[in-house]
């Protein structure tokens, strides 16, 4: 895969987390409300930088989609949860092939982004581990 394609897989990513991370806002419950408003954030604007850094690689940054099929259905603050570890997984997913794709600087910053994905989607799941064999942190 090139940088260019791993890029903008990374973005479309980011478009499907940013609504995604709307519907979770929607329904989560007001103890998590900062944590949900924050991801949403740091979303968009991983979102914002990958539209840039297409640009600098030569393509047209792809569109986001009017909306996304959410893969079940958000009924409860328990489902914004599940979903919002779902998105970051997902999310995380194409930055690991963005990091595989990229070199120097946008490799950095696509292994933070996947850090920092993961970091989230654990936290939303509680207690599970992301990368298997490494010792779990309280």
């Amino acid at each position: 895969m090139s940088a260019l394609d791993a890029t903008q897989a990374a973005l479309a990513a980011e478009h499907a987390a940013v609504y995604g991370y709307g519907v979770v806002g929607g329904r989560i419950g007001t103890e998590r409300r900062a944590e949900a408003t924050a991801a949403y954030e740091a979303h968009r604007a991983h979102r914002d930088a990958l539209r840039r850094a297409v640009r600098d690689l030569g393509g047209t940054p792809v569109m986001a989609e009017a909306a996304y099929e959410l893969p079940f259905r958000v009924v409860d603050p328990a489902g914004a949860v599940r979903l919002a570890a779902v998105l970051e997984d997902r999310v995380a997913g194409v930055y690991s092939d963005l990091v595989r794709a990229s070199e120097g600087r946008g490799r950095r910053e696509a292994a933070a982004a996947l850090r920092e994905a993961a970091v989230r989607a654990v936290r939303w799941r509680g207690s599970d581990v992301t990368f298997p064999g490494l010792a779990e942190r309280v």
